[in-house]
C-alpha cells in the first residue's frame, strides 16, 4: 500500500502579483516608516536612554542610575505642576466634545446650504491657523488695561480681570484658548458621524411619537459614541502636550498656575540644560498618557456602540 503524497500548490499568477502589491506599497510606505524610525522611534529610545544619565550638552553624560526618578518622586513643584496641566487637560477634552457636539447637531438643522458652510468654514478657520498667531492675538484681546475683552466687560458694570496675570483666570485664560483653537475639528468630526446616522431611524421614531430631545438621546448619542470616544482620546493626548498657548500668553505664571508638564520638560531641558532629567519627565508623561488612553479603551466597551 503507498503512501499518498501531498503536492504543493504551484505559485499563480494571482500570488505573484499580490507579492507585488506588497512590495509596491511596503514601497509607499518606507518614507514613513523611515521618519517613524528617526524621528519618533529614534528619540524615544534616546530618551529612555538619557534618564539614566546626567548631562548638561556640554560635559560627557555621566551615568546616574535611577538618580533622575528618585529626584522625580521628591520634585514637590512636579506635583503642582502636574495637578495644573490636569485641570487644564481635562477641562480642555470635556469643552471640545461638548461644545463639539452642540455646534454640530445645530449645524444639521434646516438652514440654507450657504449659512451651513459659511459656519463650517468659521467653526475649522482656528483650527488651521499658527497657534504662535492665535496666541498673540489672544494676549491682545486679554490684555488687562487695554484689552477688548475688558473693555466690553467694563461696559457691563464688570472689574477689569487679570486674564493673565491672575492665577485663578490664566489657567482659564489657556482652556478658552485652547477650545477656541481647536473646537472645529471636533465639529467637523462630528459632523461627519452625524452624516452616518440612517434617516429612517429618525422617521420611525417621529411615527412612534419621539420628540426631538428623545431622539437626540435614544438615537444621536448612542450611534455617536464611537466618534465621541475617538474625540476624548485624541483631545486628552493633545492637552496632555499642550505648550504654545501657555508659554507665549502666560509663560506658566504666575508661578506655576498655567504652566503645563511640557513646558516644564522644555524648561528642564533647554533652559537649565537637564537633559537626564527632562527625559525622565518626559517618559513619566508618556506613561501617564498611555495608561490613561488603555483606560479609556477599556471603559469604552461599557458606552461605545457600533451599527
Amino acid at each position: 500500500m503507498t503512501t499518498p503524497t501531498l503536492i504543493p500548490p504551484k505559485r499563480t499568477a494571482m500570488s505573484a502579483q499580490k507579492r507585488r502589491e506588497a512590495i509596491t506599497a511596503y514601497l509607499f510606505l518606507l518614507p514613513t516608516i523611515i521618519g517613524f524610525m528617526l524621528f519618533v522611534l529614534g528619540p524615544m529610545l534616546g530618551a529612555i536612554g538619557l534618564s539614566f544619565f546626567d548631562w548638561n550638552l556640554l560635559s560627557t553624560p555621566e551615568f546616574s542610575g535611577t538618580a533622575n526618578y528618585q529626584a522625580l518622586l521628591h520634585d514637590i513643584r512636579l506635583g503642582t505642576i502636574f495637578l495644573s496641566t490636569l485641570k487644564i487637560a481635562f477641562s480642555t477634552v470635556f469643552l471640545n466634545v461638548l461644545l463639539g457636539l452642540c455646534f454640530a447637531v445645530l449645524l444639521e438643522q434646516k438652514m440654507p446650504n450657504l449659512f451651513r458652510q459659511f459656519f463650517r468654514l468659521s467653526y475649522f478657520f482656528p483650527f488651521v491657523v499658527s497657534v504662535s498667531a492665535v496666541a498673540l492675538i489672544w494676549t491682545f484681546l486679554m490684555n488687562k488695561d487695554l484689552g477688548i475683552i475688558n473693555y466690553y466687560l467694563g461696559l457691563i458694570g464688570i472689574e477689569r480681570i487679570g486674564w493673565l496675570s491672575s492665577s485663578r483666570w490664566a489657567p482659564v485664560s489657556v482652556v478658552i484658548i485652547a477650545v477656541w483653537k481647536s473646537l472645529g475639528f471636533n465639529v467637523l468630526v462630528f459632523l461627519g458621524g452625524l452624516q452616518t446616522i440612517p434617516k429612517d431611524l429618525y422617521d420611525a421614531a417621529e411615527v412612534d411619537g419621539a420628540g426631538g430631545w428623545s431622539q437626540f438621546r435614544h438615537i444621536t448619542l448612542p450611534l455617536l459614541s464611537p466618534t465621541t470616544f475617538f474625540l476624548i482620546v485624541i483631545n486628552l493626548i493633545n492637552a496632555f502636550q499642550i505648550f504654545a498657548e501657555p508659554y507665549i500668553l502666560t509663560q506658566g505664571g504666575p508661578g506655576d498656575a498655567s504652566r503645563p508638564i511640557v513646558m516644564y520638560i522644555y524648561e528642564q531641558g533647554f533652559r537649565f540644560f537637564n537633559l537626564g532629567y527632562a527625559s525622565t519627565v518626559a517618559l513619566v508623561l508618556f506613561v501617564i498618557i498611555l495608561l490613561l488612553t488603555l483606560l479609556q479603551f477599556k471603559l469604552s466597551e461599557r458606552w461605545t456602540f457600533y451599527q
